[in-house]
């Protein structure tokens, strides 16, 4: 299966991205152009417009900041989901990687791999698809894709981390539930942020939902902190 075609809506200087939601044809993911991503209102509006053109009954957005979020709270989202961030600064020093399941550059050939684990590993509303998850390979100027995989047995697990100067992001970490409980998590965080450091990233991001205590717990057990301020995913209806 291949993913759904990405198509960007232009006026002036803002730019978005957008495609269907997790192959949903009635509803379509909204995000700003990564080197542009604060959106006015009228350039929101615009989008709504175009997307409603284009056939699709409802809008969502990637996880966005409280300042990424005003263009599109004026232009009428409301508030569907509420995240957690959490950093870590590097300069502090990590915790050895130490032994444990073997890693591997994520090869593409290993890709439905990956979507299986991601699928058994998350609910519904935020299991990634193709699109999705070429979005968090591109969302960053550098990034690392690596999987957790004994030689010649499928994939147990992935991470996805991410560069940009010296901020640093952890855009996705999943294990498979049946190989959840050893250490291979950890293995995945620690090995992004190790490669993070070595690249000169000082401070590292992630996000995840309040709920989800076993994520939270494992971040915070390596070095992470909560944040201030939070993240959300915003929704609009079309009509």
């Amino acid at each position: 299966m291949t993913a759904a075609p990405v198509s960007v809506i232009r006026r002036g200087r803002e730019r978005a991205r957008f495609a269907p939601w997790r192959g949903d044809r009635a509803t379509a993911l909204l995000t700003a152009a990564p080197e542009a991503p604060l959106l006015s209102v009228e350039f929101v509006g615009h989008c709504l417009e175009t997307l409603a053109g284009q056939g699709f009954h409802r809008v969502r957005t990637a996880a966005l900041s409280p300042l990424e979020q005003s263009g599109f709270l004026a232009a009428g989202f409301g508030v569907d989901e509420e995240l957690c961030l959490l950093a870590v600064d590097l300069n502090a020093g990590l915790e050895p990687l130490g032994e444990g399941v073997r890693l591997a550059p994520a090869r593409r050939w290993r890709r439905s791999e990956v979507l299986k684990v991601d699928a058994a590993a998350f609910d519904e509303y935020w299991r990634f698809d193709r699109l999705a998850l070429e979005d968090a390979l591109l969302a960053t100027p550098e990034v690392r894709f690596r999987v957790a995989a004994p030689a010649l047995a499928r994939v147990q697990g992935y991470a996805i981390s991410g560069r940009a100067g010296r901020r640093g992001y952890v855009q996705r970490l999943a294990v498979h539930p049946g190989a959840q409980g050893h250490g291979t998590g950890r293995r995945l965080l620690l090995d992004g942020l190790w490669w993070m450091a070595a690249s000169g990233v000082t401070r590292a991001y992630v996000n995840t939902q309040s709920s989800n205590g076993n994520a939270l717990r494992l971040y915070r057990s390596v070095g992470f902190a909560d944040e201030e301020v939070g993240l959300s995913v915003l929704s609009a209806d079309l009509g």
